[in-house]
């Protein structure tokens, strides 16, 4: 068969946005690719712009970006290159938005408010993504959002592996900062071979967002160390207070381990002082020097985004990842 006549040939592409340009660059090394230039730029006023400098017609487009602060600049950057791959072409755009914009607001506390974390499927649909690659999700049901595929990646099996080759000689218990996060604390559990868990009671007033009242620890925690584990870590108060709580009712030690590093305000300081012998994240968000202390850890979790790009363009399975757990 002639080459006119076979299978065209398949072409990943990947582009980045602007927050966090090293992510996307290791990223582009383990899938041993470059990334497409482009240029971007911000108008006087705020807007932005995006040419690519590459023919992408027919590609498997991938588009990158981490929604860091500030996040309406990013995301609406995120929106413009899809766009633009769509009238150029691409003949399929995955969106790779490795901390999920808005997606604590994914339901109505009270009346007359929105569902900002819908609105951005909606927006990412109408910009023209076929599908969406996000890790560790604040609740899993956004993935019911998106009006296509969403391939949902799991921080926790990094975090996990970290904490079991570094902590394998003392005696953990899994802590939940609440009662909410206890299916996520068995999972650790499960993945640290079985370990106890702990949840904290608390009370959050709905109408004072970031504020917390821890109120009791309920499980086994004397004398072990305590892992708190979290998807997100934003002022930093709920996770230090439960730092505090654990150390008061007889902790050894305690680790702190979250999939997004958002660190607003005062939350570097408030870690780095609250106690804990360490502190884990990812690279999902940058993570700056300046924000960054003695006792901080910050895994890569580029080679499993490249694991799956490279599953979804090879029409592979995202699910074999995590041995069944996506």
């Amino acid at each position: 068969m002639s080459p006119k006549s076979g299978t065209p040939k398949k072409n990943l592409m990947l582009f980045s946005g602007r927050a966090h340009p090293e992510l996307a660059e290791e990223v582009a090394k383990h899938l041993n690719v470059t990334i497409t230039p482009q240029s971007a730029y911000d108008f006087a006023n705020g807007e932005i712009f995006v040419r690519f400098e590459e023919s992408v017609r027919g590609c498997d487009a991938f588009v990158i970006q981490s929604h860091c602060a500030p996040i309406n600049q990013w995301l609406m950057e995120q929106l413009i290159m899809v766009d633009a791959l769509k009238r150029a072409s691409a003949k399929r755009i995955t969106v790779i938005v490795p901390f999920y914009p808005y997606a604590r607001q994914d339901k109505k506390h009270k009346g007359r408010e929105p569902i900002s974390a819908r609105l951005v499927a909606d927006l990412f649909k109408t910009a023209g993504a076929d599908r969406i690659m996000t890790v560790d999700l604040h609740t899993a049901q956004i993935q019911g959002f998106f009006d296509g595929p969403v391939d949902h990646l799991f921080g926790q099996n990094l975090l996990a592996r970290y904490v079991k080759e570094n902590y394998h000689d003392v005696n953990i218990t899994v802590v939940s900062p609440d009662a909410g996060r206890t299916k996520l604390a068995e999972k650790w559990a499960d993945d640290l071979g079985g370990t106890p868990i702990a949840f904290i009671h608390k009370t959050r007033d709905p109408l004072r967002p970031n504020e917390v009242v821890a109120n009791r620890v309920v499980g086994e925690v004397k004398g072990r160390l305590c892992v708190v584990i979290d998807d997100m870590v934003d002022t930093g108060g709920t996770i230090s207070k439960a730092v505090k709580q654990l150390l008061d009712e007889g902790a050894q030690d305690v680790v702190l381990a979250a999939t997004h590093g958002v660190l607003s305000n005062e939350a570097p300081a408030r870690l780095a002082e609250c106690g804990a012998k360490e502190v884990i994240f990812t690279n999902t968000l940058p993570i700056p020097d300046d924000k960054r202390f003695g006792h901080m850890t910050v895994l890569s979790i580029a080679p499993l985004l490249a694991q799956a790009i490279q599953q979804v363009f090879e029409d592979g399975s995202v699910t074999s990842l995590f041995d069944g757990d996506a």
